[in-house]
């Protein structure tokens, strides 16, 4: 069973505000660092069974992630499939608070045997924990 890594951040906006913003797929390119860019596989470019090719690069290392949104909650949830070289689920999951949201990025990556399988997940999680918390900052200062 692969780990996982959840990461959350404070905005200080709406839920529906941040919604509006993180449902634009085709921008997540530029506030995720790792992801090169954000390629439709479908004419879909909302909700679910929209599909996504996305070149990734994490330092010197680099893939290429297929995506399949197979939830679609707005103003509350999305979540993909990975099925590439990498399998799992993800989610993102917006709270209203008070203050604004709280977003919060969950993943379970699965590695195949040519990265170590469960020892590569293992050794990994730092590092995606720090780059996908660096990520929701980005996209945090888009409110700011």
């Amino acid at each position: 069973m692969a780990r996982t890594i959840e990461v959350s951040v404070p905005i200080p906006a709406p839920i529906e505000t941040v919604w509006d913003d993180l449902a634009r797929i085709e921008t997540h390119a530029e506030w995720m660092t790792d992801a090169v860019a954000i390629e439709f596989l479908t004419e879909a470019r909302r909700g679910v069974g929209t599909r996504i090719r996305v070149p990734t690069r994490i330092g010197p290392l680099t893939t290429v992630d297929y995506m399949t949104f197979t939830e679609w909650e707005p103003p509350n949830r999305m979540a993909i499939a990975h099925e590439g070289k990498f399998t799992g689920t993800g989610e993102m999951v917006l709270r209203a608070t008070n203050d604004g949201t709280v977003l919060t990025w969950r993943e379970q990556v699965h590695f195949p045997p040519r990265f170590a399988g469960p020892l590569g997940e293992w050794a990994a999680a730092p590092i995606l924990r720090r780059v996908w918390r660096a990520n929701l900052s980005r996209f945090a200062r888009r409110f700011s």
